[in-house]
């Protein structure tokens, strides 16, 4: 398998590009449920929790992007071959594609049960899981570039979802975020830990990072993308303290649905039902990414065609959702995605960095010793 990778430029993206990937793989499921989590922790200053998460996934992207910039054009997989070999450098590889695999299903599965639960109580998981496969299959198809496009098309059509929260927001009561700096330090750590799983997703950087063509360019919409991300969560974790009582939000297990149902417009009525059908063009980005993610890794490590491994994955989705009936599997499945998630993710770059700039240091002396 070859370390650096020569792409052809009928499938690179501009730098610019990485603001949607980024802001589209982590606005998700996750963020609807999320306020409740952190306001466990951190209570009302889970605000404080968010801001410190945000200034922490920055510092680790600069890390991701500081081991990338030590090869010429390397991926996640190319750099764990060059570093530890043939076959422990596959197994980390396959390790992060089986964390990414975990991580869609959780992902699928978490929506269909917002469905169900506020739609179709007895829709069947198979029945929405093959329309959303059918059309995370056609964007995977079109290669790189179109699942970019998909991510970006979807990100304007959806951006209008935030205007939902001005009526909650016009409603809230501030005295509920009082008083400030309540909390403890290490109940702020904690809150900021709990907005793991739904700032996850920045991970593809270490994946699609070869595609880029202005590499130079790349680390402000990387930043960006980070900050619009965390902001939201931010606009929508304040919202929920204000809106519901202290106690009430420890009770409420989708914050964000339950405050665009209580949104009234004279023009319209039952907006949360809108809002749960739109927010699939939400999801389908996070699995389009995700699924191309983890048929180019097979295909970067094992040499298998990426649309063999599109279907046979399919195939696998389809039949592991008929597995799971009850939602304290699903949130079992989005618990450890989480605790894996938290590794990998926030911890693992820290650990790959230094051994990165080690082998590195030691490839020059010996260049040096040779000439």
């Amino acid at each position: 398998m070859e370390i650096n990778q020569t792409i052809k430029p009928n499938l690179q993206i501009r730098a610019f590009y990485l603001f949607f990937i980024i802001a589209s793989i982590q606005i998700g499921v996750g963020i609807i449920g999320a306020p409740r989590f952190i306001y466990m922790e951190s209570e009302r200053d889970s605000w404080i929790a968010i801001i410190i998460a945000f200034f922490y996934i920055c510092i680790v992207a600069w890390v991701m992007l500081l081991t990338l910039r030590q090869y010429q054009n390397a991926d996640f997989f190319g750099i764990h071959v060059d570093i530890f070999g043939k076959w422990i450098g596959k197994f980390f590889g396959t390790v992060l594609i089986i964390y990414l695999g975990a991580s869609f299903l959780s992902i699928l599965l978490t929506y269909i049960e917002v469905v169900q639960i506020f739609l179709y109580h007895t829709l069947p998981n198979l029945l929405l899981t093959i329309l959303l496969m059918i059309i995370i299959m056609y964007a995977v198809l079109g290669g790189f570039r179109v699942v970019v496009g998909v991510s970006f098309v979807f990100f304007i059509l959806t951006f209008w979802l935030l205007i939902v929260l001005y009526d909650p927001f016009m409603r809230m009561n501030w005295f509920n975020l009082m008083p400030v700096f309540n909390s403890s330090f290490t109940e702020l750590l904690k809150g900021a830990k709990a907005t793991s799983y739904t700032l996850a997703g920045f991970e593809i950087l270490l994946i699609v990072y070869p595609f880029i063509q202005n590499k130079e360019k790349a680390k402000l919409p990387v930043f960006l993308g980070l900050a619009f991300s965390s902001l939201v969560l931010l606009i929508i974790t304040i919202i929920s303290i204000g809106y519901f009582s202290p106690v009430g939000l420890k009770g409420v297990d989708w914050a964000l649905l339950i405050l665009v149902k209580s949104a009234s417009f004279t023009f319209i009525e039952r907006l949360d039902y809108i809002v749960i059908v739109v927010w699939m063009m939400v999801i389908i980005p996070n699995l389009a990414l995700i699924m191309w993610s983890m048929t180019y890794g097979l295909k970067r490590l094992y040499k298998v065609p990426q649309r063999f491994t599109l279907y046979t994955i399919t195939i696998i989705v389809l039949i592991a959702v008929n597995f799971f009936q009850y939602d304290y599997q699903i949130s079992n499945l989005t618990d450890l995605v989480a605790r894996i998630g938290f590794w990998i993710i926030y911890v693992y770059p820290f650990i790959l960095l230094p051994i990165v700039l080690i082998k590195k240091r030691i490839q020059k002396s010996k260049s040096g010793d040779a000439s």
